[in-house]
């Protein structure tokens, strides 16, 4: 899966604070994401994330 950082991905699951959308800081074996909710960060293994992602947009352009 081609994910960039400044993507925003719309993941499956809401994060506690309500939004589903998180921004790429760090690609790698793990993402490091922000959530555009609340501004957390957080670190997820890289299989783990691909897995609940349902979209991901670049620069207003859905990509997958």
């Amino acid at each position: 899966m081609d994910v960039q950082v400044n993507d925003v991905l719309t993941m499956k699951k809401p994060h506690p604070c309500g939004s589903k959308q998180w921004r790429v800081l760090r690609t790698g074996m793990d993402f490091k994401l922000k959530c555009l909710g609340c501004g957390h960060e957080v670190m997820l293994p890289r299989s783990k994330a691909e897995k609940n992602i349902r979209t991901i947009e670049r620069e207003g352009t859905i990509v997958c």
